[in-house]
């Protein structure tokens, strides 16, 4: 079997982190996030890991070394892993997807959940330290920023979507006929 790998595309708290990691434990992958890469270098600066701020640096970092640098990582990391799986985690540029759809077997899958539903989840996570005593509008502003805009249109590109308003166990009932599709197909 060739190595596939697997991108997601989603709205904030769509259910892109717990699809990949229910992929990752059941089928043993290799697992990539874009946001990890950011999210690194804000601890090495010891800076806050707010979602503005992370929307900052990687508009900074962008714009001085190539709209499609993490991507480039992110495409040399899966290429490196030894696993027959690897989850791609965060997709949200086109730039992004015009690189790795260049990656042999790449599919984008694309987790579709309503905004109320996204809402209640990132309040529930609190992922980031400004997620928990956030606002509707809050979050409802969190969508306008720079990254997060062009997730509707590489959301269009996606080889199968998913969606995610109902149970884990639906969720997982999709993910585990996608794989079955993809490792016979």
């Amino acid at each position: 079997m060739k190595k596939l790998i697997i991108g997601f595309v989603g709205e904030i708290a769509s259910g892109k982190g717990e699809a990949s990691d229910y992929i990752t434990k059941k089928h043993q992958t290799g697992y990539f996030r874009f946001s990890t890469i950011i999210r690194e270098v804000l601890k090495r600066l010891h800076l806050e890991e707010s979602r503005e701020t992370m929307q900052r640096i990687s508009l900074v970092l962008r714009e001085n070394f190539g709209q499609d640098l993490f991507a480039k990582v992110i495409a040399k990391d899966a290429e490196n892993d030894p696993h027959q799986i690897v989850c791609v985690d965060g997709i949200r540029r086109t730039p992004d997807i015009k690189y790795l759809r260049e990656l042999p077997n790449f599919h984008l899958i694309n987790i579709q959940t309503e905004e109320k539903i996204r809402f209640e989840r990132i309040i529930r996570r609190a992922e980031n330290p400004d997620d928990k005593n956030k606002t509707f509008q809050e979050f409802q502003k969190d969508q306008q920023g720079e990254t997060e805009l062009t997730i509707r249109e590489v959301a269009k590109q996606a080889n199968f979507i998913v969606n995610n308003n109902g149970t884990f166990e639906e969720l997982y009932s999709q993910l585990d006929d996608l794989i079955t599709k993809l490792n016979t197909g």
